[in-house]
């Protein structure tokens, strides 16, 4: 279901992505799963940018290279295996434009250190689109995800409507 098309119908990349991502952008994503929003980030990007896709699962980002390279976007996306205790993306440096967070930051075990690395590799005005299910993060939790992310520099500049989701875009300051 994670890369069904069917899911469109509920919550359409294009949709959610167009007013933040562009052409030339480096974007950061973790936890791409199979690419559902990666593939449409790596076109939205196009051959001038940069798509950096983190996943804890190697099968996730084997899956997330087959399908980059038939929808012919593999050239724009670098896919890292990540660890449990890092992203691993400091080399980054601070050169990511936009970071999505779709429904991956209540995995981690401390919210407040995905953040911190976000902020690391985020340029000052950086965005960042944080969306966690509703299902599986409640009111209170979301908000001590957004305090955790103002303790890493970020302030909330937006709450879009992401169907089924808490949803907040943040920037970097």
């Amino acid at each position: 279901m994670l890369a069904s098309p069917l899911r469109r119908w509920i919550q359409d990349p294009q949709e959610i992505l167009n007013p933040y991502v562009h052409e030339g952008m480096t974007v950061l994503e973790p936890g791409p799963g199979m690419g559902f929003f990666t593939i449409p980030l790596a076109r939205l990007v196009g051959s001038s940018g940069h798509v950096v896709a983190v996943d804890l699962q190697p099968k996730m980002i084997d899956g997330l290279k087959r399908r980059a390279a038939k929808e012919s976007v593999l050239d724009s996306i670098e896919a890292r295996v990540s660890s449990a205790e890092s992203m691993g993306v400091g080399d980054l440096g601070p050169t990511v434009d936009f970071t999505l967070a779709f429904a991956i930051v209540h995995e981690f075990p401390d919210a407040g250190k995905f953040f911190d690395e976000v902020a690391v590799v985020s340029k000052p005005g950086a965005k960042l689109l944080l969306a966690e299910p509703r299902g599986h993060v409640n009111d209170a939790q979301f908000a001590a995800e957004l305090s955790s992310a103002a303790a890493a520099g970020f302030e909330v500049t937006a709450r879009p409507v992401v169907r089924r989701s808490h949803a907040a875009v943040l920037m970097k300051r």
